[in-house]
């Protein structure tokens, strides 16, 4: 629906004349009295969906309109800098944060009192407290400290993320207890399974409603087969995938009928109750679920059913907040069953290396990977069109289309942008005459954060871009297009997760830093089926990033919620 230009135009005139986007956020999130409403309160920029207002930018634009009463400690910036810090928390995957950490951000922006900022943000509601009660029991001297310290520091969230982990953890006990099995001849599925870690997992199945399933790509053919042998049993057993990639796969496994998006199986019919008309379903590639997808799925599953978590660890986790495989693991309420099935030829050699923190030199004696040394990142985007537009081809067969460029963030000399910039100059030259793109340009759609949706430009309308992708054709309006559309021969380890490719060149940038991490080289790795080109210009940061941790850590409550429902039932 076309936003009121008067509308935005006001609101734009009333922050000081803002940016176009940050008009159109504002009228798209409050309204046609948008201007009214940033006039009484002008920090509610800063929960402007889209708009990617900073702190010092909302300041700004209060002066504007207040003048000198916008002071550091207006209870209205102090309200939305807390709500501000929540939610970029949430996108580096937090559902919660200590209170130490919140104090300390606020004290960054001047807030003159933080722990009266805190305190009022609670009483107004703009956050949820908690008590972390996940530490260990005190011993020795530490058995003196008073009761509020022993009990765990506070832990402040905000109410959606609070409310999708309580809802997910609900969930997976409601299941558990609700299962009372069937007469399914489940010996014989056992003993009719393609291996043993299928035959593992059948058997798991067959006794519990919730099993968490790990293993890498090869192993995704044991859930598959889980849900073959329960179907062949007479169940109603459907299997999911994060993506049309994954879905794909598993229909040539499964049949169309019983193969499905997680996106697309909410959307279907449902009972009603809300559930979901299933006995079994199997999910693949949990790890990329954030907490509110994670909750919406397990509410969705009905009671007696069993449900099947299936992922591999050691990839990223999900671009929305929260972990909730890892949680789900970490609590150990359910069965878990690891697969013993290892990814195939060198790919699956060095991947599995990567796994536990090393990378060595794999034999390769077809080239299935290749590492390509460079030494600045405008070397390292020349190599990457070369691979991608002429070598892999050549040698392998596998044409551009085929090929994904994986780098570690959008910006940057050797980020998605410089690389998109010159693939498309190789592979696609065009004006770019619809907002920046050309009929025939190689992108990505992302309506929603984590949803990544691969497609190609076929033209523009009035109304907007049009695309072609796996789901058929997509309209995406001319005002989303700036914000949710990307062009995608290259793209992140993020954004690729879930998706595999017959080739993947990986450009392993030296200014990456912390975004360089094992999870995030072996997400990047397993991208490819067949070859695998790596552009190298880390040179030592990369083997050192493979033998750190996995991933940074991510503050949630979920495996304490889990823990303490379990204990109860």
């Amino acid at each position: 629906m076309a936003l009121d230009a008067v509308a935005v135009k006001a609101a734009q005139e009333v922050l000081g004349d803002a940016p176009g986007e940050v008009g159109v956020a504002a009228v798209r999130a409050l309204g046609g009295g948008a201007a009214d409403l940033l006039r009484e309160d002008p920090w509610l920029v800063l929960g402007l969906e889209g708009a990617r207002v900073g702190v010092e930018q909302a300041d700004a634009f209060a002066r504007a309109v207040l003048g000198p009463a916008a002071g550091p400690g207006d209870e209205r910036r102090v309200r939305a800098l807390v709500a501000h810090l929540m939610e970029k928390a949430a996108e580096q995957g937090h559902t919660a944060l200590t209170g130490d950490a919140l104090r300390e951000a606020l004290a960054r922006h001047a807030v003159p009192d933080p722990d009266a900022a805190l305190a009022a943000a609670v009483e107004d509601g703009t956050v949820l407290v908690f008590r972390d009660e996940g530490g260990a029991e005190p011993e020795g001297e530490d058995a003196e400290e008073t009761d509020e310290e022993a009990a765990g520091p506070l832990l402040f969230g905000l109410d959606r993320y609070a409310l999708a982990e309580d809802s997910l953890a609900d969930g997976c006990v409601r299941l558990m207890r609700s299962f009372e099995g069937d007469d399914t001849d489940w010996a014989a599925a056992e003993a009719a399974a393609p291996s043993s870690s299928a035959a593992e997992l059948i058997r798991t199945a067959a006794a519990h409603a919730l099993v968490l399933h790990c293993g890498g790509e090869a192993a995704r053919a044991e859930p598959a087969a889980l849900v073959a042998a329960a179907r062949a049993a007479g169940l109603r057993a459907y299997a999911a995938a994060y993506t049309e990639d994954g879905r794909r796969r598993l229909a040539a496994a499964l049949g169309e009928e019983a193969a499905f998006t997680v996106e697309g199986l909410l959307a279907g019919g449902r009972a009603s109750d809300g559930s979901l008309p299933l006995d079994l379903l199997a999910v693949l590639d949990a790890p990329q679920l954030s907490v509110e997808e994670a909750a919406t799925l397990v509410e969705a599953v009905p009671d007696g059913a069993r449900l099947v978590l299936s992922g591999d660890p050691h990839t990223l986790w999900s671009a929305g907040p929260g972990r909730a495989f890892a949680d789900l693991l970490a609590a150990k309420v359910c069965p878990r069953v690891t697969s013993r099935t290892p990814d195939p030829g060198p790919i699956g050699e060095l991947t599995s290396y990567v796994a536990i923190g090393e990378l060595p030199a794999v034999e390769a004696p077809g080239k299935e990977v290749v590492v390509v040394p460079v030494r600045d990142p405008r070397e390292a985007v020349h190599r990457a069109v070369q691979l991608v537009a002429d070598s892999v081809p050549r040698a392998f067969g596998i044409p551009p289309e085929q090929t994904q460029v994986i780098t570690a963030a959008h910006g940057g000399p050797a980020g998605t942008r410089a690389l998109n910039a010159a693939l498309k100059e190789r592979l696609n030259p065009g004006p770019g005459r619809f907002g920046g793109f050309d009929p025939g340009d190689r992108v990505v759609h992302v309506p929603a954060p984590g949803r990544t949706h691969p497609g190609t430009v076929l033209g523009a309308e009035p109304e907007g871009l049009r695309l072609g992708t796996a789901d058929g054709e997509v309209l995406v309006p001319r005002e989303e297009v700036a914000r949710t559309v990307r062009h995608g021969w290259a793209i992140t380890a993020h954004q690729a997760a879930g998706q595999r490719r017959p080739a993947a060149v990986v450009v392993v940038p030296g200014d990456a830093g912390p975004l360089l991490t094992r999870a995030w080289t072996y997400t990047a790795f397993t991208r490819a089926e067949r070859h695998l080109s790596v552009v190298q210009g880390a040179d030592q940061a990369l083997p050192a990033a493979v033998a750190s941790s996995q991933a940074a850590p991510r503050t949630t409550r979920l495996t304490q919620i889990l823990r303490e429902l379990a204990a109860e039932s």
